[in-house]
């Protein structure tokens, strides 16, 4: 839950943790625990303000910081950006 409030895809650590206990997050495939720890190279699967993410951890952070920064935290897969865009196309 704390990667995925620092790198942005929730406002708070409790929505993050709320999205892990439901099962929205996933790990490698597999789902996680709050306190999952990522590892460089993970691949995490996020479904958050129905959008769904597919992403590639590229770097680790223990505080939250500016939105340039989040974003070098992750990279998005281009299957995963083609999705999105055409939900927002749909949309």
């Amino acid at each position: 839950d704390k990667w995925l409030w620092a790198a942005r895809f929730f406002k708070t650590r409790s929505q993050a943790t709320d999205a892990v206990e439901r099962g929205r997050v996933q790990v490698n495939d597999q789902g996680v625990r709050p306190a999952k720890e990522v590892k460089i190279g993970d691949h995490v699967r996020v479904h958050a303000h129905e959008q769904q993410w597919e992403v590639e951890v590229l770097a680790l952070a223990e505080v939250r910081g500016p939105d340039s920064v989040a974003q070098t935290l992750y990279a998005e897969t281009d299957i995963s950006r083609l999705k999105r865009q055409e939900s927002a196309d749909k949309r």
